[in-house]
């Protein structure tokens, strides 16, 4: 599924193409996603001027002077943008929102699990956002925010790094090769990780998650950014579905168990 980089990645790729932009037309062919798309979306969103795009989590919000409109990609879902054409409507192609100058945002989503939501409001005040816990990228998710969140905690600590309620986006890709890269094994007890593992492990989210970036994300099931293209990041996994194949660093096999339902990827050797 989408996860933080690619909906970073995506929000990149629309921002530039529709902030300050008026909507003059909304489509929506498949109101029945995760869950139902509001029936009077159209009339809502007509000649409102969109103000800003910005990612909660792995929630794309474009606000406009009235409301939000809050986005989930789901399993498999992508916006893509298109300028000078109109392409002809695919399948999955489940709802356009097309601006005065003709530019098109198409929510495309074979799965149907994503979600078109509209909010008369604050967007963090909507309950799916409004638990949420810190922003791995930004200056709060530091080595004793984590720290404080592990004391007592017998679950493992790639459950606790994955858990929304204490920092957004970690999912299992990245929860998986940050743990390699502080050499902390996945399923150590999160009140067993020091406060200089931490460290090492805070360090580990923010770089490997900006690398996911800056390479457009990974590549899993039809993921595409704004522009179609896939992501690259996954030509870098050091552990994520590598059962079987050699440690990059030490040369031993790189072994997988299963944590929280979620294929586990490690190095006994190179993780304590």
């Amino acid at each position: 599924m989408p996860e933080l980089p690619e909906v970073e990645t995506t929000l990149r790729g629309i921002a530039p193409h529709i902030n300050g932009k008026k909507v003059a037309q909304t489509i929506v062919r498949q109101p029945k996603l995760r869950w139902q798309i509001p029936a009077d979306l159209a009339e809502t969103l007509h000649n409102q001027t969109v103000r800003e795009c910005r990612r909660r989590a792995k929630y794309l919000l474009i606000q406009f002077d009235t409301g939000v409109l809050i986005i989930h990609l789901g399993m498999s879902g992508s916006l893509r943008i298109f300028r000078d054409t109109q392409p002809e409507v695919g399948k999955h192609d489940h709802a356009d929102f097309i601006f005065e100058d003709g530019t098109l945002l198409r929510y495309h989503d074979p799965r149907r699990f994503g979600a078109i939501l509209w909010l008369a409001g604050v967007a963090e005040h909507h309950e799916l956002l409004r638990n949420l816990g810190v922003e791995p990228l930004s200056d709060e998710f530091t080595a004793e925010y984590l720290f404080s969140k592990l004391q007592g905690k017998n679950r493992a600590i790639k459950l606790m790094i994955m858990d929304n309620a204490v920092v957004v986006g970690v999912g299992n890709i990245y929860a998986n090769e940050s743990l390699f890269q502080a050499a902390i094994l996945p399923n150590r007890p999160a009140k067993l990780v020091s406060k200089e593992e931490c460290a090492d492990l805070v360090v580990a989210i923010k770089q490997i998650l900006q690398r996911s970036i800056e390479t457009g994300g990974s590549t899993l099931r039809d993921f595409v950014d704004s522009d179609g293209k896939s992501g690259y990041f996954q030509q870098e996994y050091k552990v994520y579905g590598r059962d079987g194949e050699s440690c990059l660093k030490c040369g031993g096999l790189i072994e997988k168990s299963v944590l929280g339902q979620r294929g586990t990827f490690y190095c006994a050797n190179c993780q304590q």
